[in-house]
């Protein structure tokens, strides 16, 4: 794949990822900032407060008729966290000019709006719309609240949470509902302006249009945008490991255990340990899933991820409350076989397989493109899928267990009915 990265300005970079093969081309603008539990909430507000209204369209409907003139071009707001950014703004989804009726450009007046949004936006008294603020703060902590509704996701929040206690991988890309409810209108707006002044903007697109008409679009659409004292990127720091692993247990209305488990790496041959990975529980046909959930029916669901960015493992897996020993050893016994490469020639190359795959499939949506185009951006990598793909068609057996050798266990998280005994 042909990517360009260009820097348009101080502190603002374009990706661009030619694609002639989609019927719609994508526009993504994105703030990447140090994720702090002081800020996360007022910047994961942001861009919902943001999305309301520009001072040439007021409120929502204004935007709705101007984006329908666009032949029903759409601007998502979005808060991602990538590593331990925290990742803030707009994107935009519109038909590509080939398709466009009479050969109208639509690539120059999304983007001018999508500047508008970020740099024009409507306010009263010199904040922004009380009634918007209410509303959308009230929004937030509604999500925030109902993370709790999806245990699984729950958990393994929690997870993150207990194990990185203190730093910033810690922290809920949404940031907690205390800050949440502090957030106040006036002070909002000051935060605003220190963070289109200070935070990278991260600009993508992926569409027909060629790369010179897509920089000029995008010069022009944010040329009022402040500059000042912008932050380099802060880089994620591994996870240091605990001397003696750390057990923590909740007790919630539950009917279905869930088990995590946090293991950090010492390797960082980072290949080595996502095959690692992908071998003991990254797919469906990892040793957690054949043995722990089908084979042994010890769990009603058991994966694992490999966090790149931070070097850690974590596991996830929903149990019977009376389970968990079980269960806990027989996570750790399907590690150690893949430590030990007590491995099949098909389980190799059937992880081999599934990465390749999910590296060809990227091209294949702009949505995905941009995400893991962002993620590179944010944590400061510059591999292309293309390049990810040839590292794991090289990497040998002999390193993979090399690196699964340094993987020890950190944190195990326990979610347990209210009733249960301890």
């Amino acid at each position: 794949m042909e990517v360009t990265r260009t820097k348009l300005a101080e502190g603002v970079y374009l990706t661009y990822l030619p694609a002639r093969k989609f019927k719609t081309s994508l526009l993504s603008a994105q703030f990447v900032c140090p994720i702090r539990r002081e800020t996360a909430s007022a910047y994961a507000l942001l861009p919902s407060v943001l999305r309301r209204g520009t001072v040439r369209y007021p409120d929502l409907g204004a935007l709705s008729v101007r984006l329908d003139g666009l032949y029903g071009a759409r601007i998502d707001y979005t808060v991602r966290k990538k590593g331990e950014s925290q990742c803030v703004g707009f994107v935009a989804s519109l038909i590509d000019d080939s398709f466009a009726p009479g050969g109208e450009r639509l690539l120059e007046p999304v983007a001018e709006l999508l500047g508008e949004l970020i740099c024009d936006p409507v306010t009263e008294g010199g904040r922004f719309v009380p009634s918007y603020f209410e509303s959308e703060k009230t929004n937030l902590i509604d999500a925030i609240r109902s993370l709790i509704n999806d245990k699984r996701d729950y958990a393994d929040a929690r997870l993150l949470q207990e194990m990185c206690a203190g730093e910033p991988y810690g922290i809920s890309r949404l940031g907690s509902e205390e800050e949440a409810q502090r957030l106040q209108a006036r002070k909002l707006y000051a935060q605003y302006g220190e963070l289109i002044a200070s935070s990278r903007l991260e600009l993508f697109y992926s569409g027909g249009a060629e790369l010179a008409r897509v920089e000029q679009a995008l010069q022009a659409a944010f040329a009022t945008l402040p500059r000042e004292n912008v932050q380099e990127l802060v880089p994620t720091l591994p996870h240091t490991a605990r001397q003696t692993p750390r057990s923590v247990t909740e007790r919630l209305d539950v009917t279905q255990g869930k088990l995590g488990l946090g293991f950090t790496c010492a390797s960082r041959d980072d290949t080595a340990l996502l095959m690692g990975n992908t071998l003991f529980g990254g797919s469906s046909n990892s040793k957690l899933f054949l043995n722990v959930r089908e084979k042994l029916s010890l769990c009603y669901f058991a994966s694992s991820v490999y966090h790149r960015a931070k070097g850690i493992i974590t596991v996830s897996s929903g149990i019977e409350f009376d389970k968990f020993q079980a269960a806990y050893d027989e996570i750790l016994a399907q590690l150690a076989a893949v430590r030990e490469g007590r491995l099949d020639d098909w389980e190799l190359e059937g992880a081999r397989s599934v990465l390749l795959n999910a590296y060809a499939s990227m091209g294949d949506s702009q949505a995905k493109l941009e995400n893991f185009f962002l993620g590179q951006a944010a944590t400061g990598q510059e591999e292309t899928p293309e390049l990810l793909a040839q590292a794991v068609r090289d990497v040998t057996a002999e390193r993979i267990f090399e690196a699964m050798e340094t993987v020890s266990l950190d944190t195990v998280y326990f979610l347990e009915g209210k009733e249960t005994q301890a």
